[in-house]
């Protein structure tokens, strides 16, 4: 076991709850958008449009590599990385109309 990987690991989860507790109830796995509510400008989405997906690649990223998981880590990391490049591109279009 890799210990460093797995205090980046432990940092990563510290940052996902500060995402998430900034998103409030308004944090979910759905994409849709409820008039009159506008984006979470809080926390670390202060200073990124999407925290919390920037964490779930870190997260994919390390969890594997805490165990030397190598070829899994680039493996899921790059799956991943399509995935949330389809999501990220409809949750942008779904906020697009909205002034930030």
């Amino acid at each position: 076991m890799s210990w460093i990987f797995l205090l980046i690991f432990l940092a990563v989860l510290s940052f996902k709850f500060w995402a998430l507790s900034s998103l409030g109830k308004y944090w979910n796995t759905k994409i849709y958008r409820v008039p009159g509510v506008y984006p979470v400008k809080k926390g670390p989405y202060k200073f990124l449009k999407h925290p919390n997906y920037m964490e779930v690649v870190c997260e994919i990223a390390v969890i594997p590599l805490v165990f030397h998981l190598y070829y899994t880590a680039i493996i899921f990391t790059i799956l991943n990385a399509i995935m949330l490049t389809v999501r990220i591109t409809v949750e942008n279009k779904v906020w697009a109309d909205v002034g930030h």
